[in-house]
């Protein structure tokens, strides 16, 4: 069976997922919506760096609900919960990298659910850190262990690798001075996305958490002059962030979700760096036996080409792509990974 399917949004993500849905043997792009003017009207597979596909590209809402399509991979930087709600109500099922791994704790669920009633559609929240390695990897490690008191999931990741200088300066606050970054926007808006992940694990294996989920946003800054893609950092302005985002019970943490994203191994005026594994993800389950696991691959092997190609931006996508026929199957609402069977690539075709 072939799935028909519109890609929402080309940034590093979007344009990854074209290419994606171009190799995938039950796939078949049938639209695409751009967020830039500039881009209207051109051809998806060039905007995607792939050649000519035979898509041209629009910016009308309108146009996307009108495509016959099954399923919209829906990945801007930033979600629109109007946007979500018309796709899902027009019957496209839709799998995004924006959040709603496991909403049943926010406000606007049954907003969403009502939708996917309306459409006959489905809602997915997909991704890496969170929408994966945070919480679907260490659920499946579980498996293999008994009386758990403890999860862990931790990114060390090198920032200068993320070719997108807009979002590394003005959002992420690289460059910035240190009470810039600790009062950002966004320490809110990770701690919605990490808190799903906490709270998936928490009622899965069974933990009663604290009512908040912990936040801890800590900064370190370059205490020399640091060449990054976004230009020189001073000294004393930021270099390196770490969050932590943890579920406790009666003030202790059992589940940890870590953000690491450093320039390189500094210099900081913090110990912290890669260490000798290098860039990675980590997965700890506590437990008998306590197990752990580092995974590599995710992440570029060298500055230069992270800028070209960065690992860390496609295989978020790919978890989109590959998910597209697991949910078109699934039962409408709002499915997470505990109410799909396992997704899996595909071979490659030569």
């Amino acid at each position: 069976m072939t799935y028909r399917v519109i890609q929402w949004a080309t940034g590093g993500v979007g344009k990854a997922a074209i290419e994606g849905v171009q190799s995938h043997p039950e796939l078949q792009l049938v639209g695409c919506w751009v967020h830039s003017p500039e881009k209207v009207g051109k051809d998806a597979g060039v905007i995607a760096g792939i050649g000519k596909i035979g898509i041209t590209t629009t910016n009308s809402i309108d146009d996307i609900v009108a495509l016959d399509a099954d399923c919209v991979i829906y990945t801007p930087l930033l979600p629109n919960e109007d946007e979500l709600v018309r796709l899902l109500e027009s019957g496209k099922n839709v799998v995004t990298t924006c959040g709603y791994i496991y909403p049943f704790k926010s406000g606007n669920v049954d907003r969403l659910q009502e939708a996917c009633s309306k459409g006959k559609s489905v809602l997915h929240g997909t991704g890496i850190h969170p929408g994966g390695l945070t919480e679907l990897f260490p659920l499946q490690l579980s498996a293999l262990s008994r009386a758990i008191t403890h999860v862990r999931s931790e990114e060390f990741s090198d920032i200068r690798t993320y070719n997108a200088p807009d979002v590394v300066r003005d959002i992420m606050l690289f460059g910035k001075k240190p009470e810039e970054a600790l009062a950002s926007w966004m320490v809110g808006f990770l701690s919605n996305g990490f808190g799903q992940s906490i709270y998936m694990i928490a009622d899965e294996l069974g933990f009663n958490l604290d009512d908040k989920i912990s936040t801890i946003n800590e900064v370190a800054v370059a205490t020399s002059p640091i060449d990054t893609p976004i230009g020189i950092i001073e000294p004393g302005l930021v270099a390196a962030q770490r969050f932590t985002f943890q579920g406790c019970v009666n003030g202790k943490p059992v589940i940890e979700a870590i953000v690491n994203w450093f320039m390189g191994d500094g210099p900081f005026d913090k110990p912290w760096g890669f260490g000798t594994e290098g860039v990675r993800f980590e997965i700890e389950v506590k437990g008998d036996p306590p197990l752990k696991a580092v995974y590599h691959g995710f992440h570029p092997a060298t500055v230069e080409s992270g800028l070209l190609r960065n690992e860390g931006i496609v295989t978020p996508a790919m978890h989109s792509v590959n998910s597209v026929p697991y949910i078109c199957e699934a039962q409408p609402g709002i499915r997470t990974y505990l109410d799909l069977p396992m997704i899996c690539g595909r071979a490659a075709s030569d």
